[in-house]
């Protein structure tokens, strides 16, 4: 009896089980399909952002802030309160690597950050320090950098920056010994592509909430979608305003 009692336990707790599993199963289907549509982020006139979940489980993403343009594009999904965001293809991070150096007679230190072509790029935030004191901090023009020829110390490291990408280069080492007229690339590859893969975005009634580098964002439906015309800030021709000239000059030029 006992046995039998055991049988029939285990058969009624796995048709719970499959129960509650298809039920859960289809409710985040439900609530994926009411995901799907336009969502803008309010933040402020200097501000434009939208993310499109596509109902066939595709999304674009766009933002323009400032001198900030991103993108993105990839898949979507429900995974209980949360939306799963995954970019694709995954973004290729741009990278600083050094380039040749040379003997210039015009200054105690020469800096260039090209792009592979070799355009000089401005606007490229740097540190360099020496063997004695405190750091120096700049930033390039597109024909290079010049160290004040008052300066005595001697220069031993420096690092690069685009702080609107939040990227950064590693430490390298400078040895005047080498040569004084130093050149450095920036490779872009997919600069102002961002990875949403792994991060936390709320699903909340009628709004999503991205908890992205210490703080949220915060998109709301927007039902119909708002279209944009091509001449406005911020619209799908016009993602890359200050961004596009930056990475033309990276690497179009």
């Amino acid at each position: 009896m006992f046995e039998q009692f055991l049988s029939k336990a285990g058969r009624a707790l796995t048709t719970i089980v499959c129960t509650v599993t298809m039920a859960l199963a289809s409710q985040s289907a439900v609530a994926g399909g009411r995901l799907a549509g336009h969502y803008r982020l309010h933040d402020g006139p200097d501000v434009a952002s939208e993310l499109i979940l596509r109902p066939d489980g595709k999304f674009q993403y766009f933002l323009a802030a400032g001198s900030l343009d991103e993108q993105a594009q990839g898949t979507w999904k429900v995974e209980g309160d949360f939306l799963r965001l995954e970019t694709r293809p995954k973004p290729v991070p741009a990278v600083f690597s050094r380039g040749p150096a040379a003997v210039n007679k015009n200054g105690p230190l020469i800096l260039h950050v090209t792009s592979p072509t070799g355009s000089g790029i401005a606007a490229v935030y740097f540190t360099l320090g020496f063997d004695a004191g405190e750091p120096i901090e700049d930033y390039t023009q597109d024909y290079g950098w010049s160290l004040d020829a008052a300066e005595k110390r001697s220069p031993r490291w420096i690092e690069f920056s685009v702080p609107i990408y939040n990227l950064r280069s590693a430490r390298f080492p400078v040895d005047l010994g080498k040569g004084n007229d130093l050149t450095f690339i920036l490779t872009p590859n997919d600069l102002g592509t961002i990875d949403f893969t792994g991060m936390q975005i709320d699903i909340a009634t009628d709004r999503l909430v991205f908890h992205r580098d210490g703080g949220l964002m915060t998109f709301e439906a927007e039902e119909p979608p708002k279209r944009i015309s091509g001449s406005q800030r911020g619209s799908p021709q016009n993602w890359q305003t200050v961004a596009a000239a930056f990475r033309m000059a990276v690497c179009c030029q």
